[in-house]
């Protein structure tokens, strides 16, 4: 290493930066002044970062991969040039900086590892000067070569104790989002191609419409041959539009009998001979002079190249695609097709201004479909016609990718940019080799990673890729925050540390990994093609971390923790169990994550989980912490953390959820006792508290601003309590949103979940495409075929009731419409379900719009629902409270068989499989000892002969559980299908003071009792308030509800009477008072011998109690029913456009005939104009930056159009001859346009044959963007002359 060269600092001047393209400048005199009196103060020494730059010697270390480099003290280098070393070192205050010269060639640096240690430096770039050349750090080696450095392995970049690691490179824009749906082949339609050898004699056909490129009919005539083809032909053009794409191709041979009426119709320049090839594309009706014809002389020989007729055209929309006809024989064989694609490059609308985006960088857009897997990558190509926010791309997609709002979702597909000027790349061989887990992988997954240690001086990297980076070895990954503590200013970083703007693609091992760290900030940095999970947090010790504004994508399995696993992996790896044991994939492993959130206390905001094998956002919970963070925490304080910030994330494209809340890992090693391996999925529940204290109040978590689409299973679970999801969309999964409580009682002390304002959508206008692993392809509920998810038969629910209680209010539900195939309905309730449901559940202001099929459903026996007869199932139950659902305010909804809930004034709803009931209802919980293992039977005794049989939840634990909904003061007959248990207590659920139930128990007749009646705090285990019952003379005596404690058993009926009350007031969810639960504890002594069968009713036979009839509770129009529109973050208000029906919650009707204009001004909002015309000769547009709608239906025929059924009228000379273009159109007609200076990408046309459906477009249109140039008060004006488009409509 060339020696320090001491360089004292000049007065007055400044270094910006450390690299070599940076220059000094002269500072001010008051600068200068400040310096000198500085100077005369002593001063304690600065950290290395903080530091003057010292003089940079100039170094050309050249390549020996032998060498053992070593930059210490008195060494300041800039690398000049490449260099390859077998390790470099850099410490005790050594530097080594990479010059930065943007016209010379770029810098390449070479290892087997790096080590950055003691005060030694490496910088690449500064913060405020940017490295503006291109560097790459290249580490090399296999698996097993060379030993591995104490505490950082092999093929490393590692920063320890009082290194500084200081790498900036460019910073473009991370990552945007489509502003325009990307097709497959760029076009709406999809690109066509067709090729026919043999059997395709003729002329062959293919019409397209010239604004799509859609292939709009095909067709084959023999004209060798059949003379009569001609004729067939003629009238196959007449039917054609005017104006559409003609391309024609010869296939074998098309001339002898092809008549001279033909050849002039289709305006041939040639004359065609007998198996000559020939191809034409022209207009139909079009300037023949503008036509492309081509031909091939045919000489016997058998091959005659290619006649290749090309002509490009421009759809609606402005993207240009090329027609191309071939005709030609190839060795003795015929040839002929057609393509349809874009032409030169395919041009990407994105929402954000990527300039920064350049020729040659790559780029990945994700998949907007239920399959990961339709993430496309591509190369940008030089655009010199493109605007701020397009890019031009190389390749065709093969995949839709969404590029709007739909439904009030946002939809619209990532687009990250993966190349960065600093390249950190692992070295990898060809293929998999030696003990690299081969037997998962074929290629290489031992590549470079990088490691940083606690006590670092300074670590911040921005604008750099990592490519090739993490091994599938615990503790290498692409980055690695090393249980590094505190390393913001808590814990004394005065530049806290962060990871901004990185490409993390096409790794082996994680993306980020922050381990026993807390404070750090990830930014903008993607995470795309790698295995395991990728941002990830790992001994559940981690707090205070912020991930914002990043995008995961790809996320596919791994090897390292059973989390990371498949199910292959899952049940080949057994290294870690104990003895024979084998795991079990779904429920032990299947976990990976794109974030992996091991505490609640760290900060998700605006980030996007766009795929993983499992899941997008976990929230993982460690009873204990794990690994080397070990004793960091008392017991459970992980589950008692309040959440941080979650604040408008996407989650889509994942297989088994978007964001999942619950669930732990096993802190135990494995052992006899439990013979799964340490850290396999376990269970855990989110209990937030105050403080992390079970003691103090609960606090919230609340995910705000959640958009869940396309996910595979699930769109949201969350487990615990209290949560509440907010802002949020949901769309196209095969279940929105699951909200799963606590648990039961009585380890449940009664918390909640919410969701508000939020929409949930069924089947959106998103179709998504077929391929990429999407298993799926069936008809919609629209009849059009779309992806599906899990099955073509999976019952599909918007919000699912597993538990309780949970409560749901403005929320809006769209396109729930069961199918031949399957189930569809907005409000659903987990299938095959054990578990207590809470009467507390409800819902209200609730918006279902008429396209809702179902609103509820409760399953029915048969696939996926089994017999649908588990204790769950049959107490299935919601609350509408104000009607919003029902159209009845204050009605439980219920199963219809449950004759529990049932009363005389209840309504069946045969297809929702439930009844409607007014009344009060709460939940009895049974608890039964010696035996658990007998079916309960209870009924009410107005309906004795419907009893409800439960299971219990408990089989095989010391107690067992029963949790039957109850409607109050009325009397319940309880059996057993055996003897009844010898201990048996009742607890009054969700009673407030004052409700009471009548209940008879049935024992054997010579039984003796002894019953109980106390209080029990659940927290502490403590019993109090403890009363002894007396045996009463009459069952009268116990029921008439004295307040004395008294039980009742008739010997001649066999049935112990019980009067059940609640005496102490309840707050809130809880299940019971605040003094703790009451209950009533029976314990039976039962002899041998006895009979325990009883009469099926002991109660006095009368008829049900009336109750108030429905029809009294009809519920009010709802003016404040449903959600906003949800959208994404930082995006102008938007309005939403389904031509011609509605702006808005706004209806326009026409009823006369013509062309429908509504105008739309796309500052204010607001509609100032709206007519019918016909003729169009009367149309004129005064108005500057409109949004334009316009519909027409066929009424009349006009000009020399041929049952014309809409005309386009464009004013800009678009046209080849200079002049305004008319457009004739047939069938139905749709316009989304806009009149001013910009061009939206927003910018739609639909043009439907007379066969098929009306054209309908529907787009949330965003107002008041830059482009538009409005006025800064032009959204806030005051447009009461106007038509409001957002005027509120009542519900339905």
């Amino acid at each position: 290493a060339a020696p320090h060269v001491s360089g004292q600092q000049v007065a007055g001047l400044r270094c910006l930066c450390p690299s070599h393209r940076c220059r000094c400048r002269r500072g001010t005199r008051r600068e200068q002044r400040t310096a000198a009196t500085r100077r005369s103060v002593p001063r304690p020494p600065l950290p290395p970062h903080r530091r003057p730059a010292p003089h940079l010697a100039p170094w050309h270390p050249g390549s020996d991969t032998r060498r053992h480099a070593v930059v210490g003290r008195g060494a300041a280098l800039r690398l000049e040039s490449s260099a390859a070393f077998h390790s470099l070192v850099i410490r005790d205050g050594g530097k080594v900086v990479f010059a930065d010269r943007p016209h010379g060639p770029p810098i390449t640096l070479r290892a087997r590892y790096i080590l950055i240690r003691d005060g030694g430096e490496l910088h690449v770039g500064s913060e405020r000067c940017p490295y503006a050349s291109r560097a790459t750090i290249s580490l090399y080696g296999r698996a097993a070569d060379g030993a591995a450095v104490d505490g950082f392995g092999q093929k490393f970049l590692g920063v320890g104790s009082g290194g500084v690691l200081e790498l900036h490179g460019r910073r473009p824009r991370s990552w945007s989002l489509l502003d325009k749906t990307l097709h497959p082949g760029g076009l709406r339609h999809g690109p066509y191609s067709s090729e026919r050898r043999w059997g395709s004699r003729g002329l062959n056909l293919r019409v397209l419409d010239a604004g799509t490129g859609r292939v709009a009919a095909a067709g084959r005539f023999d004209t060798h041959l059949r003379a009569a083809e001609c004729h067939r032909l003629r009238d196959f053009l007449a039917l054609q539009p005017e104006g559409s794409v003609v391309a024609a191709a010869v296939g074998d041979s098309a001339a002898r009998s092809l008549t001279l009426e033909t050849r002039l119709l289709l305006e041939l320049s040639f004359l065609i001979s007998s198996r000559q090839p020939w191809a034409l594309v022209g207009i139909l009706g079009g300037d023949p002079f503008l036509t492309a014809e081509d031909k091939r002389e045919y000489h016997g020989n058998g091959t005659t190249g290619l006649a290749v007729a090309q002509r490009e055209f421009l759809t609606y929309d402005g993207t240009r695609f090329t027609v191309t006809a071939f005709s030609g024989w190839i060795k003795g064989v015929p040839h002929n097709g057609f393509k349809v694609e874009v032409s030169k490059g395919i041009i990407l609308h994105l929402v954000d201004d990527v300039r920064s985006w350049l020729p040659g960088d790559r780029i990945v857009v994700a998949s907007t479909d239920y399959s990961m897997h339709q993430a496309e990558e591509f190369n940008l190509l030089p655009c010199p016609e493109c605007k701020s926010n397009q890019v031009k791309i190389d390749g065709s997609p093969l995949y839709l990718h969404i590029g709007e709002v739909i439904d009030g979702i946002d939809m619209r597909a990532e687009v990250g940019l993966l190349t960065r000027n600093i390249l950190i790349q692992g070295e990898m061989e060809d293929s998999c080799y030696g003990e690299n887990q081969c037997q998962f992988f074929s290629f290489d997954t031992f590549g470079g990673h990088i490691k940083i240690l606690a006590n670092f001086s300074s670590v911040h990297m921005s604008g750099v890729e990592l490519k090739n980076m993490g091994q599938q070895i615990l503790g290498s990954y692409p980055v690695h925050f090393h249980m590094a503590a505190d390393v913001d200013e808590r814990g004394g970083y005065q530049r806290p540390t962060y990871l901004d703007n990185l490409a993390i693609h096409h790794c082996f091992s994680r993306c980020v990994a922050i381990h026993g760290t807390h404070g750090l900030l990830v930014k903008d940095t993607i995470g795309y093609d790698t295995l395991g999970h990728c941002f990830f947090l790992e001994d559940g010790t981690e707090q205070r971390n912020t991930f914002q504004h990043n995008l995961g994508l790809l996320t596919r399995s791994g090897t390292i923790l059973p989390s990371d696993r498949n199910e292959a992996m899952c049940l080949a790896i057994r290294n870690h169990v104990y003895g024979n044991y084998i795991p079990v994939p779904s429920t032990d492993c299947m976990a990976v994550s794109t974030f992996w959130i091991a505490n609640p206390n760290n900060n998700l905001i605006e980030n996007a989980a766009a795929g993983a094998q499992d899941v997008g956002i976990w929230y993982i919970f460690h009873r204990v912490p794990t690994g080397q963070s070990e004793g960091q925490y008392p017991e459970g304080q992980a589950e008692h953390t309040p959440l941080g910030v979650f604040y408008n994330n996407r989650v889509h494209s994942n297989f088994k959820a978007g964001l999942f809340i619950g669930k732990g890992v096993k802190t135990t090693r494995a052992s006899a006792e439990d013979p799964r391996e340490y850290l396999t999925v376990d269970n855990a529940r989110f209990r937030p508290h105050q403080d992390a204290d079970p003691e103090k109040p609960r606090v919230p978590a609340v995910i705000d601003g959640l958009i869940a689409f396309k996910n595979n299973d699930h769109g949201a679970w969350a487990r615990g309590g209290d949560i509440i999801f907010h802002n949020s969309g949901f769309s196209d999964n095969g279940i929105g949103l699951t909200l799963a409580s606590d648990g039961t009682f009585p380890t449940d002390d009664g918390s909640s979940l919410e969701v508000s304002r939020s929409i949930f959508v069924g089947e959106s206008s998103n179709l998504g495409s077929q391929g990429g692993q999407n298993s799926y392809w069936g008809k919609g509920a629209n009849g059009e075929y779309r992806t599906l998810p899990r099955n073509k038969t999976f019952p599909i629910r918007g919000f699912q009731i597993y538990d309780g209680p949970v409560r749901m209010a403005r929320c809006t539900f769209k396109k729930f419409t069961p199918t031949a195939d399957r189930y569809s309905s907005a409000i659903g309730f987990f299938m095959k379900n054990s578990w207590q449901i809470s009467p507390q559940n409800n819902v209200s202001q609730i918006l279902m719009e008429k396209s809702v099929g179902l609103k509820v459903f409760f399953g029915r026996a048969g696939q996926w629902f089994g017999n649908n007869d588990n204790d769950g199932d049959k107490m299935s139950v919601f609350h509408d409270l104000d009607g919003s659902v029902t159209g009845y305010s204050n009605t439980f909804v219920g199963r219809a068989d449950n004759y529990l809930l049932r009363h005389p004034g209840c309504v069946t709803v045969p297809r929702w499989n439930g009844v409607m009931c007014t009344g009060k209802y709460a939940q009895l919980y049974i608890q039964a000892r010696r035996p658990e293992n007998l079916t309960l039977s209870i009924a009410r005794a107005a309906y004795h002969s419907h009893p409800v049989q439960l299971q219990g939840v408990n089989r095989g634990a010391p107690y067992q559980q029963y949790q039957p909904v109850v409607m109050l003061e009325q009397a319940y007959i309880i059996q057993w299908d055996g003897r009844a248990p010898e201990d048996i207590i009742l607890y009054p659920i969700n009673f407030n003071r004052g409700d009471w139930l009548h209940v008879a128990l049935c024992y054997p007749r010579n039984t003796i009792f002894h019953v109980v009646k106390d209080i029990y705090q659940r927290r502490t285990g403590m019993v109090h308030s403890i009363k002894h019952y007396l045996a009463a003379p009459s069952r009268d005596s116990v029921l008439n509800g004295t307040g004395e404690q008294l039980f009742y058993f008739d010997r001649a009926l066999g049935y112990l009477f019980v009067h059940l009350q609640a005496h102490e007031a309840r707050q809130g969810h809880s299940y019971c008072s605040q003094q703790g639960c009451e209950r009533i504890k029976i314990m039976a002594q039962m002899y041998p011998g006895g009979s325990w069968s009883c009469a099926p009713n002991p109660f006095s036979q009368r008829p049900a109690a009336p109750q108030r009839p429905m029809s009294q509770h009809k519920a009010v129009p709802c003016r404040a029913c449903g959600a906003p529109q949800v959208r994404a973050p930082l995006l102008q208000p938007y309005v939403a456009s389904e031509v011609m029906q509605h702006i808005n919650d706004t209806t326009f009707l026409f009823n006369s005939p013509g062309v429908f204009f509504v105008v739309l001004d796309a500052c204010s909002g607001v509609v100032p104009y709206l007519e019918a015309l016909f003729p169009l000769s009367s149309f004129f547009l005064p108005f500057q930056r409109s949004v334009i709608l316009i519909q027409g239906e066929k009424k009349k025929r006009l000009r020399s159009c041929n049952d014309v059924h809409a005309i386009l009228l464009i004013s800009e000379q678009i046209h080849p001859g200079g002049h305004t273009l008319c457009v004739c159109f047939t069938g139905s007609f749709a316009m989304l346009g806009y009149k001013g200076q910009a061009k939206p990408s927003w910018i739609k046309v639909l043009n439907h044959a007379r066969y098929q459906k009306a054209a309908s477009l529907q787009h949330y249109v965003p107002l008041k963007t830059k482009e538009y140039q409005c006025s800064d008060n032009a959204f806030s004006q005051n447009h009461s002359e106007h038509i409001s488009a957002g005027a509120a409509a009542p519900c339905d």
